[in-house]
């Protein structure tokens, strides 16, 4: 049975988010609480997985596309499919579908491709990233998708970190001023607007979600996954301040992060994610896990399962990125609320959340793809916004140590300069990482220059 809608707080749009939230929550049984809080990967999504088990969210891992060079429209057909069968369901609600758009809508063939964070920590120029911000939202929602997992707030200490491009610099200050992408994805919220409450402008806007929570720049000898050795007033100093940015512009969202902190892993630590981000700083929106990042509780990986979502939902994850046995995932939360290993109270505190970010971005009013996007993706002015922000971000050399021999600036007379090596002329390259897949890829991939 499908529920009536006159009746329905939840079905009205003109009533404030938080009654919506009340009453659908009311309405909910476990199984469909349960279904809220599991995010799956889109190879393993099916009609029977959001009517039968009320999955509340999709994803795609980079490189994961309907079909090679699969353009903006075939992923809007993708993503409405999967909504459609998520209406159909008992009580109709949305998903939620997330993807890696960390430079531009950067899975997509033909989206405009912008330079990494690195890059952009470079130009120092904090509007510039607020524009890219806004218009990768229209790339993005062109595509169907209705959250970005972005932006990457990792404050880079040791360049060894093989993610160091991903970050905007070492600088906490710098990385904080590049926050702004935040209003640029979302929308610029009123000034009335309450600290840590979600806000996200319209339906050219998309959720925004700030990575990893939090250390993930600071590991010791910068061991990607590592161990971030701080005080809590050092991550107070160094780490926490770009969350504090992105929270007063109402970022919706929030990722842990694979690392742990002084030994404990933040995918596991209830200090930091309840007491500290949800208590202390004030965060209304949702936590989401990072890919597999329960199993990654327990040695070897993926084993006693049961034990990894127990820990890391009681430590405060509101929206579990499984991605693929999600059976499994559903089966063992369930008998861990049953047997009250995980309390109701906190299976209701994170559906909350998450039905609270679904209202904010107007999903239960316009839950299908606005096609009138379609345009904007590649267009002439985001592909010269492209080229102002990778001009603003070249970087210009220091001289080395001998004047007599300045090898800086070139001689302006030189015939001819020669440009060698893999990366010379390589357009897969220069894109770099994250770019149709998570590693990257030599060659044509997609359209540019």
């Amino acid at each position: 049975m499908v529920v009536e809608e006159s009746s329905c707080v939840y079905k009205n749009g003109d009533a404030p988010v938080e009654a919506r939230v009340k009453d659908l929550l009311s309405r909910m049984t476990l199984p469909e609480k349960i279904g809220q809080m599991t995010q799956i990967e889109r190879r393993v999504a099916s009609p029977s997985a959001f009517t039968d088990f009320f999955i509340g969210s999709v994803l795609n891992a980079g490189g994961s596309v309907p079909f090679e060079d699969a353009k903006s429209s075939d992923w809007a057909d993708m993503i409405d499919g999967f909504q459609r069968s998520a209406l159909a369901s008992r009580l109709g609600i949305p998903i939620i579908y997330g993807t890696d758009a960390v430079h531009g809508n950067n899975n997509v063939y033909g989206a405009t491709v912008f330079p990494h964070n690195i890059g952009l920590g470079a130009t120092r120029d904090a509007d510039l990233v607020r524009r890219i911000g806004a218009a990768t939202a229209l790339e993005v929602r062109a595509s169907g998708v209705h959250w970005a997992f972005s932006p990457c707030v990792a404050v880079l200490r040791d360049p060894r970190w093989g993610r160091c491009y991903e970050s905007y610099g070492e600088d906490p200050e710098l990385v904080c001023e590049m926050t702004s992408l935040v209003s640029g994805l979302q929308g610029v919220p009123p000034e009335e607007h309450p600290n840590g409450y979600p806000f996200v402008a319209g339906r050219n806007n998309v959720v925004a979600c700030v990575k990893h929570f939090v250390g993930d720049g600071g590991t010791d000898k910068g061991i990607n996954e590592g161990n971030t050795i701080a005080s809590y007033e050092e991550l107070e100093k160094i780490h926490i301040p770009p969350y504090l940015k992105c929270l007063a512009q109402g970022v919706s969202t929030v990722m842990a992060s694979y690392s742990s902190w002084n030994g404990t892993r933040l995918h596991a630590d209830r200090f930091l994610l309840t007491e500290i981000l949800k208590e202390k700083l004030g965060f209304k929106g949702f936590l989401v896990s990072d890919w597999e990042g329960l199993d990654r509780l327990s040695e070897p990986q993926g084993s006693n399962y049961r034990y990894c979502i127990k820990t890391a939902v009681n430590a405060g994850i509101d929206m579990v990125m499984v991605p693929f046995k999600y059976e499994q995932f559903i089966q063992d939360m369930t008998d861990l609320v049953e047997s009250g290993e995980i309390p109701m109270a906190r299976i209701n505190d994170a559906v909350e959340r998450i039905l609270r970010v679904k209202f904010v971005a107007g999903l239960f009013g316009h839950p299908l793809t606005d096609r009138s996007l379609l345009p904007t993706v590649g267009c002439k002015e985001h592909r010269e916004l492209a080229q102002e922000a990778v001009r603003k971000s070249l970087v210009l050399l220091k001289n080395g140590k001998n004047a007599d021999k300045p090898f800086l600036p070139l001689d302006r007379n030189a015939k001819r300069i020669l440009v060698t090596g893999t990366h010379a002329d390589d357009l897969g390259y220069q894109c770099g990482g994250w770019t149709k897949t998570w590693f990257g890829l030599s060659g044509r991939i997609t359209i540019g220059n």
